[in-house]
């Protein structure tokens, strides 16, 4: 009977010292302002979130030799991940998914990030401290490094088979609906002579489809994501509650987007997934042109969406490092360095011709000009600067628009010969947007 209450006491003392130590490493991580509980001696786990393009907790201390485990979950509308770089990663989560990762045994200060593109540079990035370490894991400052970045040859010939985007504005459908379906895919694009980035894109193509109408017209557009990432739509045409339409939409999701154009103007759209400025930077954007009611009949009508080339490795995405410093390779019109150097645009010398112009950015203004003329028409966000056979006879050099501004200019070519437009603000050697316009 002694023995039998000796064992009960042994019992219940092992149970209140097993409690004692689990609530003073509860409270040690509390202190640590990190929600965490002791899975085993020298051992920390830690609840992490993944929501609103952060890491949360950010920061994590832990002693020298303390095996950590995250228990991540994602709690936002957007798919993200986690890598622990030189260690482990979590799969591609989506709402409310959860995963474990176990890191082992933590020596060294530790770096980790979410891997989505444009994830990393919006702010989704964690420590993981040592406590007395100010090292980082051997070999971290190298892995993933990307390769160096494509440069361009100003005087290097587009590949063979290589074809200019076209400029050329076809009529205005007759329809009051429009129907029309983009698929968002992973493409292959060559941006500049000898240069290919894996861009993101809307039916293939940066700029994405010009889309033309009038005023009251009803646009219904279907977007497919046939990526790895989400992506949306933001149409400026538009006036509607961004809640529903402009959601980021899943890998092999759909999403109908329906508005009416209310007024005219040259208009941008561009993904309106986070970060936004990165999706623009690498394809998602395109144009949509709804004439005034009181437009003048005119001859050839071109449109040249302004952009800018931030070169990643050859066959990769844009940099994201040379967006956040605001340092682009080259500033191009409809997505290809002196595109229309390479394949100037035939007109008539004499003839009326209109140029709508929109400025998709994501962050350089446009100063639109062509040399060797004058514009006796201008049409900037939704109203007329100038008119031709105004009363003042009065003309303009320029059209000068904002990232995500648009407007048209007229003008006419008065003789044969090569006229070189130009975003004038922006030419030098290295960022300037060429083309030219070939009168015969």
């Amino acid at each position: 009977m002694i023995n039998t209450r000796n064992r009960l006491i042994v019992a219940l003392l092992a149970v209140v010292l097993v409690t004692v130590a689990l609530l003073v490493a509860i409270v040690a991580g509390h202190r640590d302002g990190q929600p965490s509980v002791a899975v085993a001696d020298s051992s920390r786990a830690v609840t992490v979130q993944l929501a609103d393009m952060r890491i949360v907790p950010s920061r994590i201390t832990v002693p020298a030799g303390t095996r950590l485990v995250l228990d991540v979950t994602d709690v936002d509308d957007m798919q993200h991940d986690l890598y622990i770089d030189g260690g482990p990663r979590t799969r591609l989560l989506t709402h409310g998914q959860r995963v474990t990762l176990d890191l082992g045994t933590v020596t060294h200060t530790l770096q980790g990030w979410c891997t989505v593109p444009g994830h990393k540079a919006a702010g989704m990035t964690m420590t993981i401290t040592v406590s007395g370490d100010h090292a980082t894991m051997p070999g971290m400052a190298s892995s993933h490094m990307p390769g160096p970045a494509a440069m361009i040859d100003s005087t290097a010939a587009p590949a063979p088979g290589w074809k200019p985007f076209d400029p050329t504005l076809q009529p205005a459908p007759d329809a009051k609906v429009h129907r029309v379906t983009f698929t968002i895919d992973d493409t292959d694009v060559e941006v500049a002579p000898g240069v290919r980035q894996t861009l993101w894109t809307y039916a293939g193509t940066a700029p994405g489809p010009i889309l033309h109408g009038h005023v009251g017209d009803v646009f219904v557009v279907t977007i497919a994501n046939r990526t790895e990432i989400a992506h949306g739509i933001d149409f400026h045409a538009g006036s509607i509650a961004p809640d529903g339409p402009m959601r980021s939409i899943a890998p092999g999701a759909s999403l109908r987007y329906e508005f009416t154009a209310r007024y005219s103007g040259a208009w941008l759209y561009h993904c309106s997934t986070m970060p936004m400025s990165l999706h623009i930077a690498n394809g998602m954007y395109g144009a949509v042109i709804i004439d005034p009611p009181d437009l003048d009949v005119a001859g050839p009508q071109f449109v040249l969406v302004q952009s800018e080339l931030y070169l990643g490795p050859q066959n990769s995405i844009a940099s994201e490092a040379k967006l956040d410093a605001r340092k682009p390779d080259a500033i191009v019109f409809n997505g290809y360095y002196d595109e229309y150097e390479h394949a100037p645009i035939h007109v008539h010398a004499g003839a009326r011709i209109r140029v709508w112009v929109v400025d998709a950015g994501p962050q350089f203004g446009s100063s639109f000009h062509v040399v060797g003329t004058q514009f006796d028409t201008v049409f900037k966000e939704g109203a007329y600067l100038l008119r031709a056979r105004g009363p003042d006879q009065g003309g303009a050099q320029t059209l000068d628009l904002a990232p995500a501004q648009g407007g048209f200019v007229e003008f006419t070519l008065p003789a044969p010969g090569h006229y070189p437009f130009l975003d004038h603000a922006m030419v030098d050697a290295e960022h300037g947007a060429l083309g030219t316009f070939l009168a015969q």
